[in-house]
């Protein structure tokens, strides 16, 4: 049986509005207390999103086995649908006839400002189901979710001795420095983006190398220019990858986690792990949304050579 991975986080639709003109041109600053305003969006499509959906999506790419774990609406059909087609395991995704699968509106600028709406939906019910009842999990990562969740599978990822990654993204906002702490002791690999890394020190009060002596490695990103793992032995620099064009960013950061799990569930060093990584990066940002790249191992793998100088097997 392969090594499953359980992915523990939301399932989401999201709806991507482009308002050709900007926002400053039609909010009055000194109007803000009274705002009512409507933008003209010609340009909108529905997308497949959630940070468990897409780290899944890009995980079956790279021919690993990610079990998604979360809940999901009576309106989850498409996404079943999208996934099950993929041979993506969905078992492990509870449907919630009362509810809406969780959705974000988001509406772009011409200077890429956004105004986002976000509705959770099922996702608030997400602690109803444990981890502990879960068979066959090799490997796992607790990526923003509902709070309550996140802390229980943190917990039950511990107790079964599951390695897993603590990925709060923008999850942090709902926890404190002496939650953040026990994450941190709970869990194997601690991944955030430079950003995140600042307010998780500040929270906390541990500096990366405080961090990483409690992880097996604590990985910061830093776009364009890479990323840094910090471990017990000190700091390890992986350079990013070439992205072809730049289109969308959106989901970059998935990707990369996808790129993590496959790596370090198949034994690879931080050093090939992290360039796996950052390339799963770079290929999504050259497309639009956060589920259309299409690509399979062989051709990973080959690009991964042109980029990089060796082979990974």
């Amino acid at each position: 049986m392969p090594k499953q991975a359980l992915i523990c986080g939301s399932l989401a639709y999201d709806t991507i509005m482009v308002f050709e003109d900007r926002f400053k041109n039609h909010i009055l600053a000194d109007k803000v207390h009274m705002l009512s305003v409507a933008f003209y969006v010609p340009k909108l499509r529905r997308e497949f999103g959630g940070c468990a959906g897409n780290i899944s999506y890009n995980l079956k790419l790279l021919g690993g086995h990610p079990v998604p774990f979360g809940s999901v609406g009576r309106d989850f059909e498409p996404y079943r649908q999208h996934f099950e087609a993929m041979g993506i395991d969905l078992r492990c995704v509870r449907e919630l006839p009362d509810h809406y699968t969780a959705q974000a509106y988001i509406t772009t600028d011409l200077d890429d400002n956004q105004i986002t709406a976000f509705h959770p939906g099922a996702m608030t019910q997400s602690h109803g189901a444990h981890i502990k009842d879960v068979r066959g999990a090799a490997f796992g990562i607790v990526a923003p979710d509902n709070r309550d969740a996140m802390l229980q599978h943190a917990a039950e990822f511990k107790a079964m001795g599951i390695p897993f990654i603590f990925d709060p993204g923008q999850a942090l906002p709902l926890f404190n420095g002496e939650e953040f702490r026990a994450f941190i002791e709970q869990a194997t690999y601690v991944s955030v983006n430079d950003y995140e890394s600042q307010l998780l020190s500040e929270r906390t009060g541990w500096s990366p190398m405080e961090i990483a002596s409690k992880v097996t490695a604590y990985i910061v990103t830093r776009g364009a220019e890479g990323s840094r793992w910090y471990t017990r032995d000190g700091a390890i620099d992986i350079p990013s990858a070439k992205a072809q064009q730049v289109l969308d960013p959106t989901g970059c950061g998935d990707a990369y986690r996808a790129g993590l799990i496959y790596g370090l569930m198949n034994d690879f060093d931080f050093d090939t792990t992290g360039r796996i990584a950052s390339l799963m990066g770079a290929i999504k940002i050259e497309h639009a949304g956060t589920q259309n790249q299409r690509f399979d191992l062989t051709h990973f793998k080959a690009r991964f050579l042109e980029e990089f100088g060796y082979a990974f097997e």
